[in-house]
This record gives C-alpha cells, sequence and structure tokens, in this order.
C-alpha cells in the first residue's frame, strides 16, 4: 500500500494505481483516432464541431496541455456537456481497459476497495482540497470494475 491507501480504499493519481489517472501515459484509440492519453480523448469528445481544437488537442504533448485547451475553448463545450459527460467518461475507460491488459489486471487486483481520485484540486473528478469531493473518477472506475468482474464470473 502507498501513502493513504489502506485495507478498504486506493487513492490514485501518481502511486501505484496510477493507471486510473487520465494523465497516465496510456495512448486510447478512440473514434478511429489514436489520442496520448485518455484526456486527450475526453477532451476530444467536447469539441465534435470543431475540428481545428480537436487538430490542436491532437498536437498538444500532454495530458496537461490538452486540458488547458479544453478549458481556454470551455464556450465551444456542446450546450449538453454537463448532461453527457459521465458517460463519455465511462465510455473512455472502457476502452482503456480493453486496449491495455495492465490497465485491466491493475482494476482486477483493487478488488473491491473504494477507488479515490487523490486529486487535491478536482472536487468534481475527484476528492478535492478538503477531501469531501465527488470522486466521479473513482466512482466510474468502480462501475466498470464491478462489469468486468460480472462478465468474468468473478
Amino acid at each position: 500500500m502507498h501513502g493513504l491507501d489502506n485495507e478498504k480504499q486506493i487513492f490514485f493519481y501518481e502511486q501505484e494505481f496510477y493507471v486510473f489517472s487520465n494523465f497516465s501515459s496510456f495512448k486510447l484509440e478512440w473514434n478511429g483516432e489514436l489520442w496520448m492519453t485518455s484526456e486527450h480523448a475526453y477532451h476530444s469528445e467536447k469539441f465534435t464541431d470543431h475540428p481545428e481544437i480537436v487538430r490542436q488537442l491532437k498536437a498538444t504533448r500532454s495530458a496537461h496541455d490538452a486540458l488547458k485547451l479544453a478549458y481556454a475553448n470551455r464556450d465551444k463545450y456542446p450546450e449538453n456537456w454537463d448532461d453527457i459527460k459521465l458517460k463519455v467518461m465511462k465510455e473512455i475507460l472502457r476502452a482503456k481497459v480493453a486496449q491495455h491488459p495492465y490497465v485491466k489486471k491493475k482494476l482486477l487486483e483493487s478488488g473491491d476497495k473504494e477507488l479515490i481520485e487523490n486529486s487535491w484540486r478536482d472536487a468534481y473528478w475527484g476528492w478535492g482540497p478538503d477531501k469531501d469531493g465527488e470522486n466521479h473518477l473513482g466512482k466510474l472506475w468502480m462501475e466498470v470494475r464491478k462489469e468486468l468482474k460480472g462478465s468474468a464470473g468473478i
């Protein structure tokens, strides 16, 4: 166990279970394109009507740069983005597991522990600065894990 990990919880961001982070270096094929990270793929979904921004995202050299570019263009997000973003992320996580045996292995190794994105800055996807955030990324990973176990009869 690392850092805050305990018998019931795994905190991912940069520790042993870093693979669950969208910033981790696992390329992802998504909608016929190869993206550097799942973070890149996720942000590409915000700009399906803006091919120039998608091209710029494709050219960014890091997940952080993809995030910055997406935020700089947040006025161009689809009107229903807040309604669909969790569904989009879950599909991306499923693709990441399907394309990377190591990610699948780590997800199954996490057992039944609660998965928490240990992000001190993001209270939506992680647990945030006050450790009381929504942890949507952790929750989605747990849903994908449950699906995996169900399909494998575990």
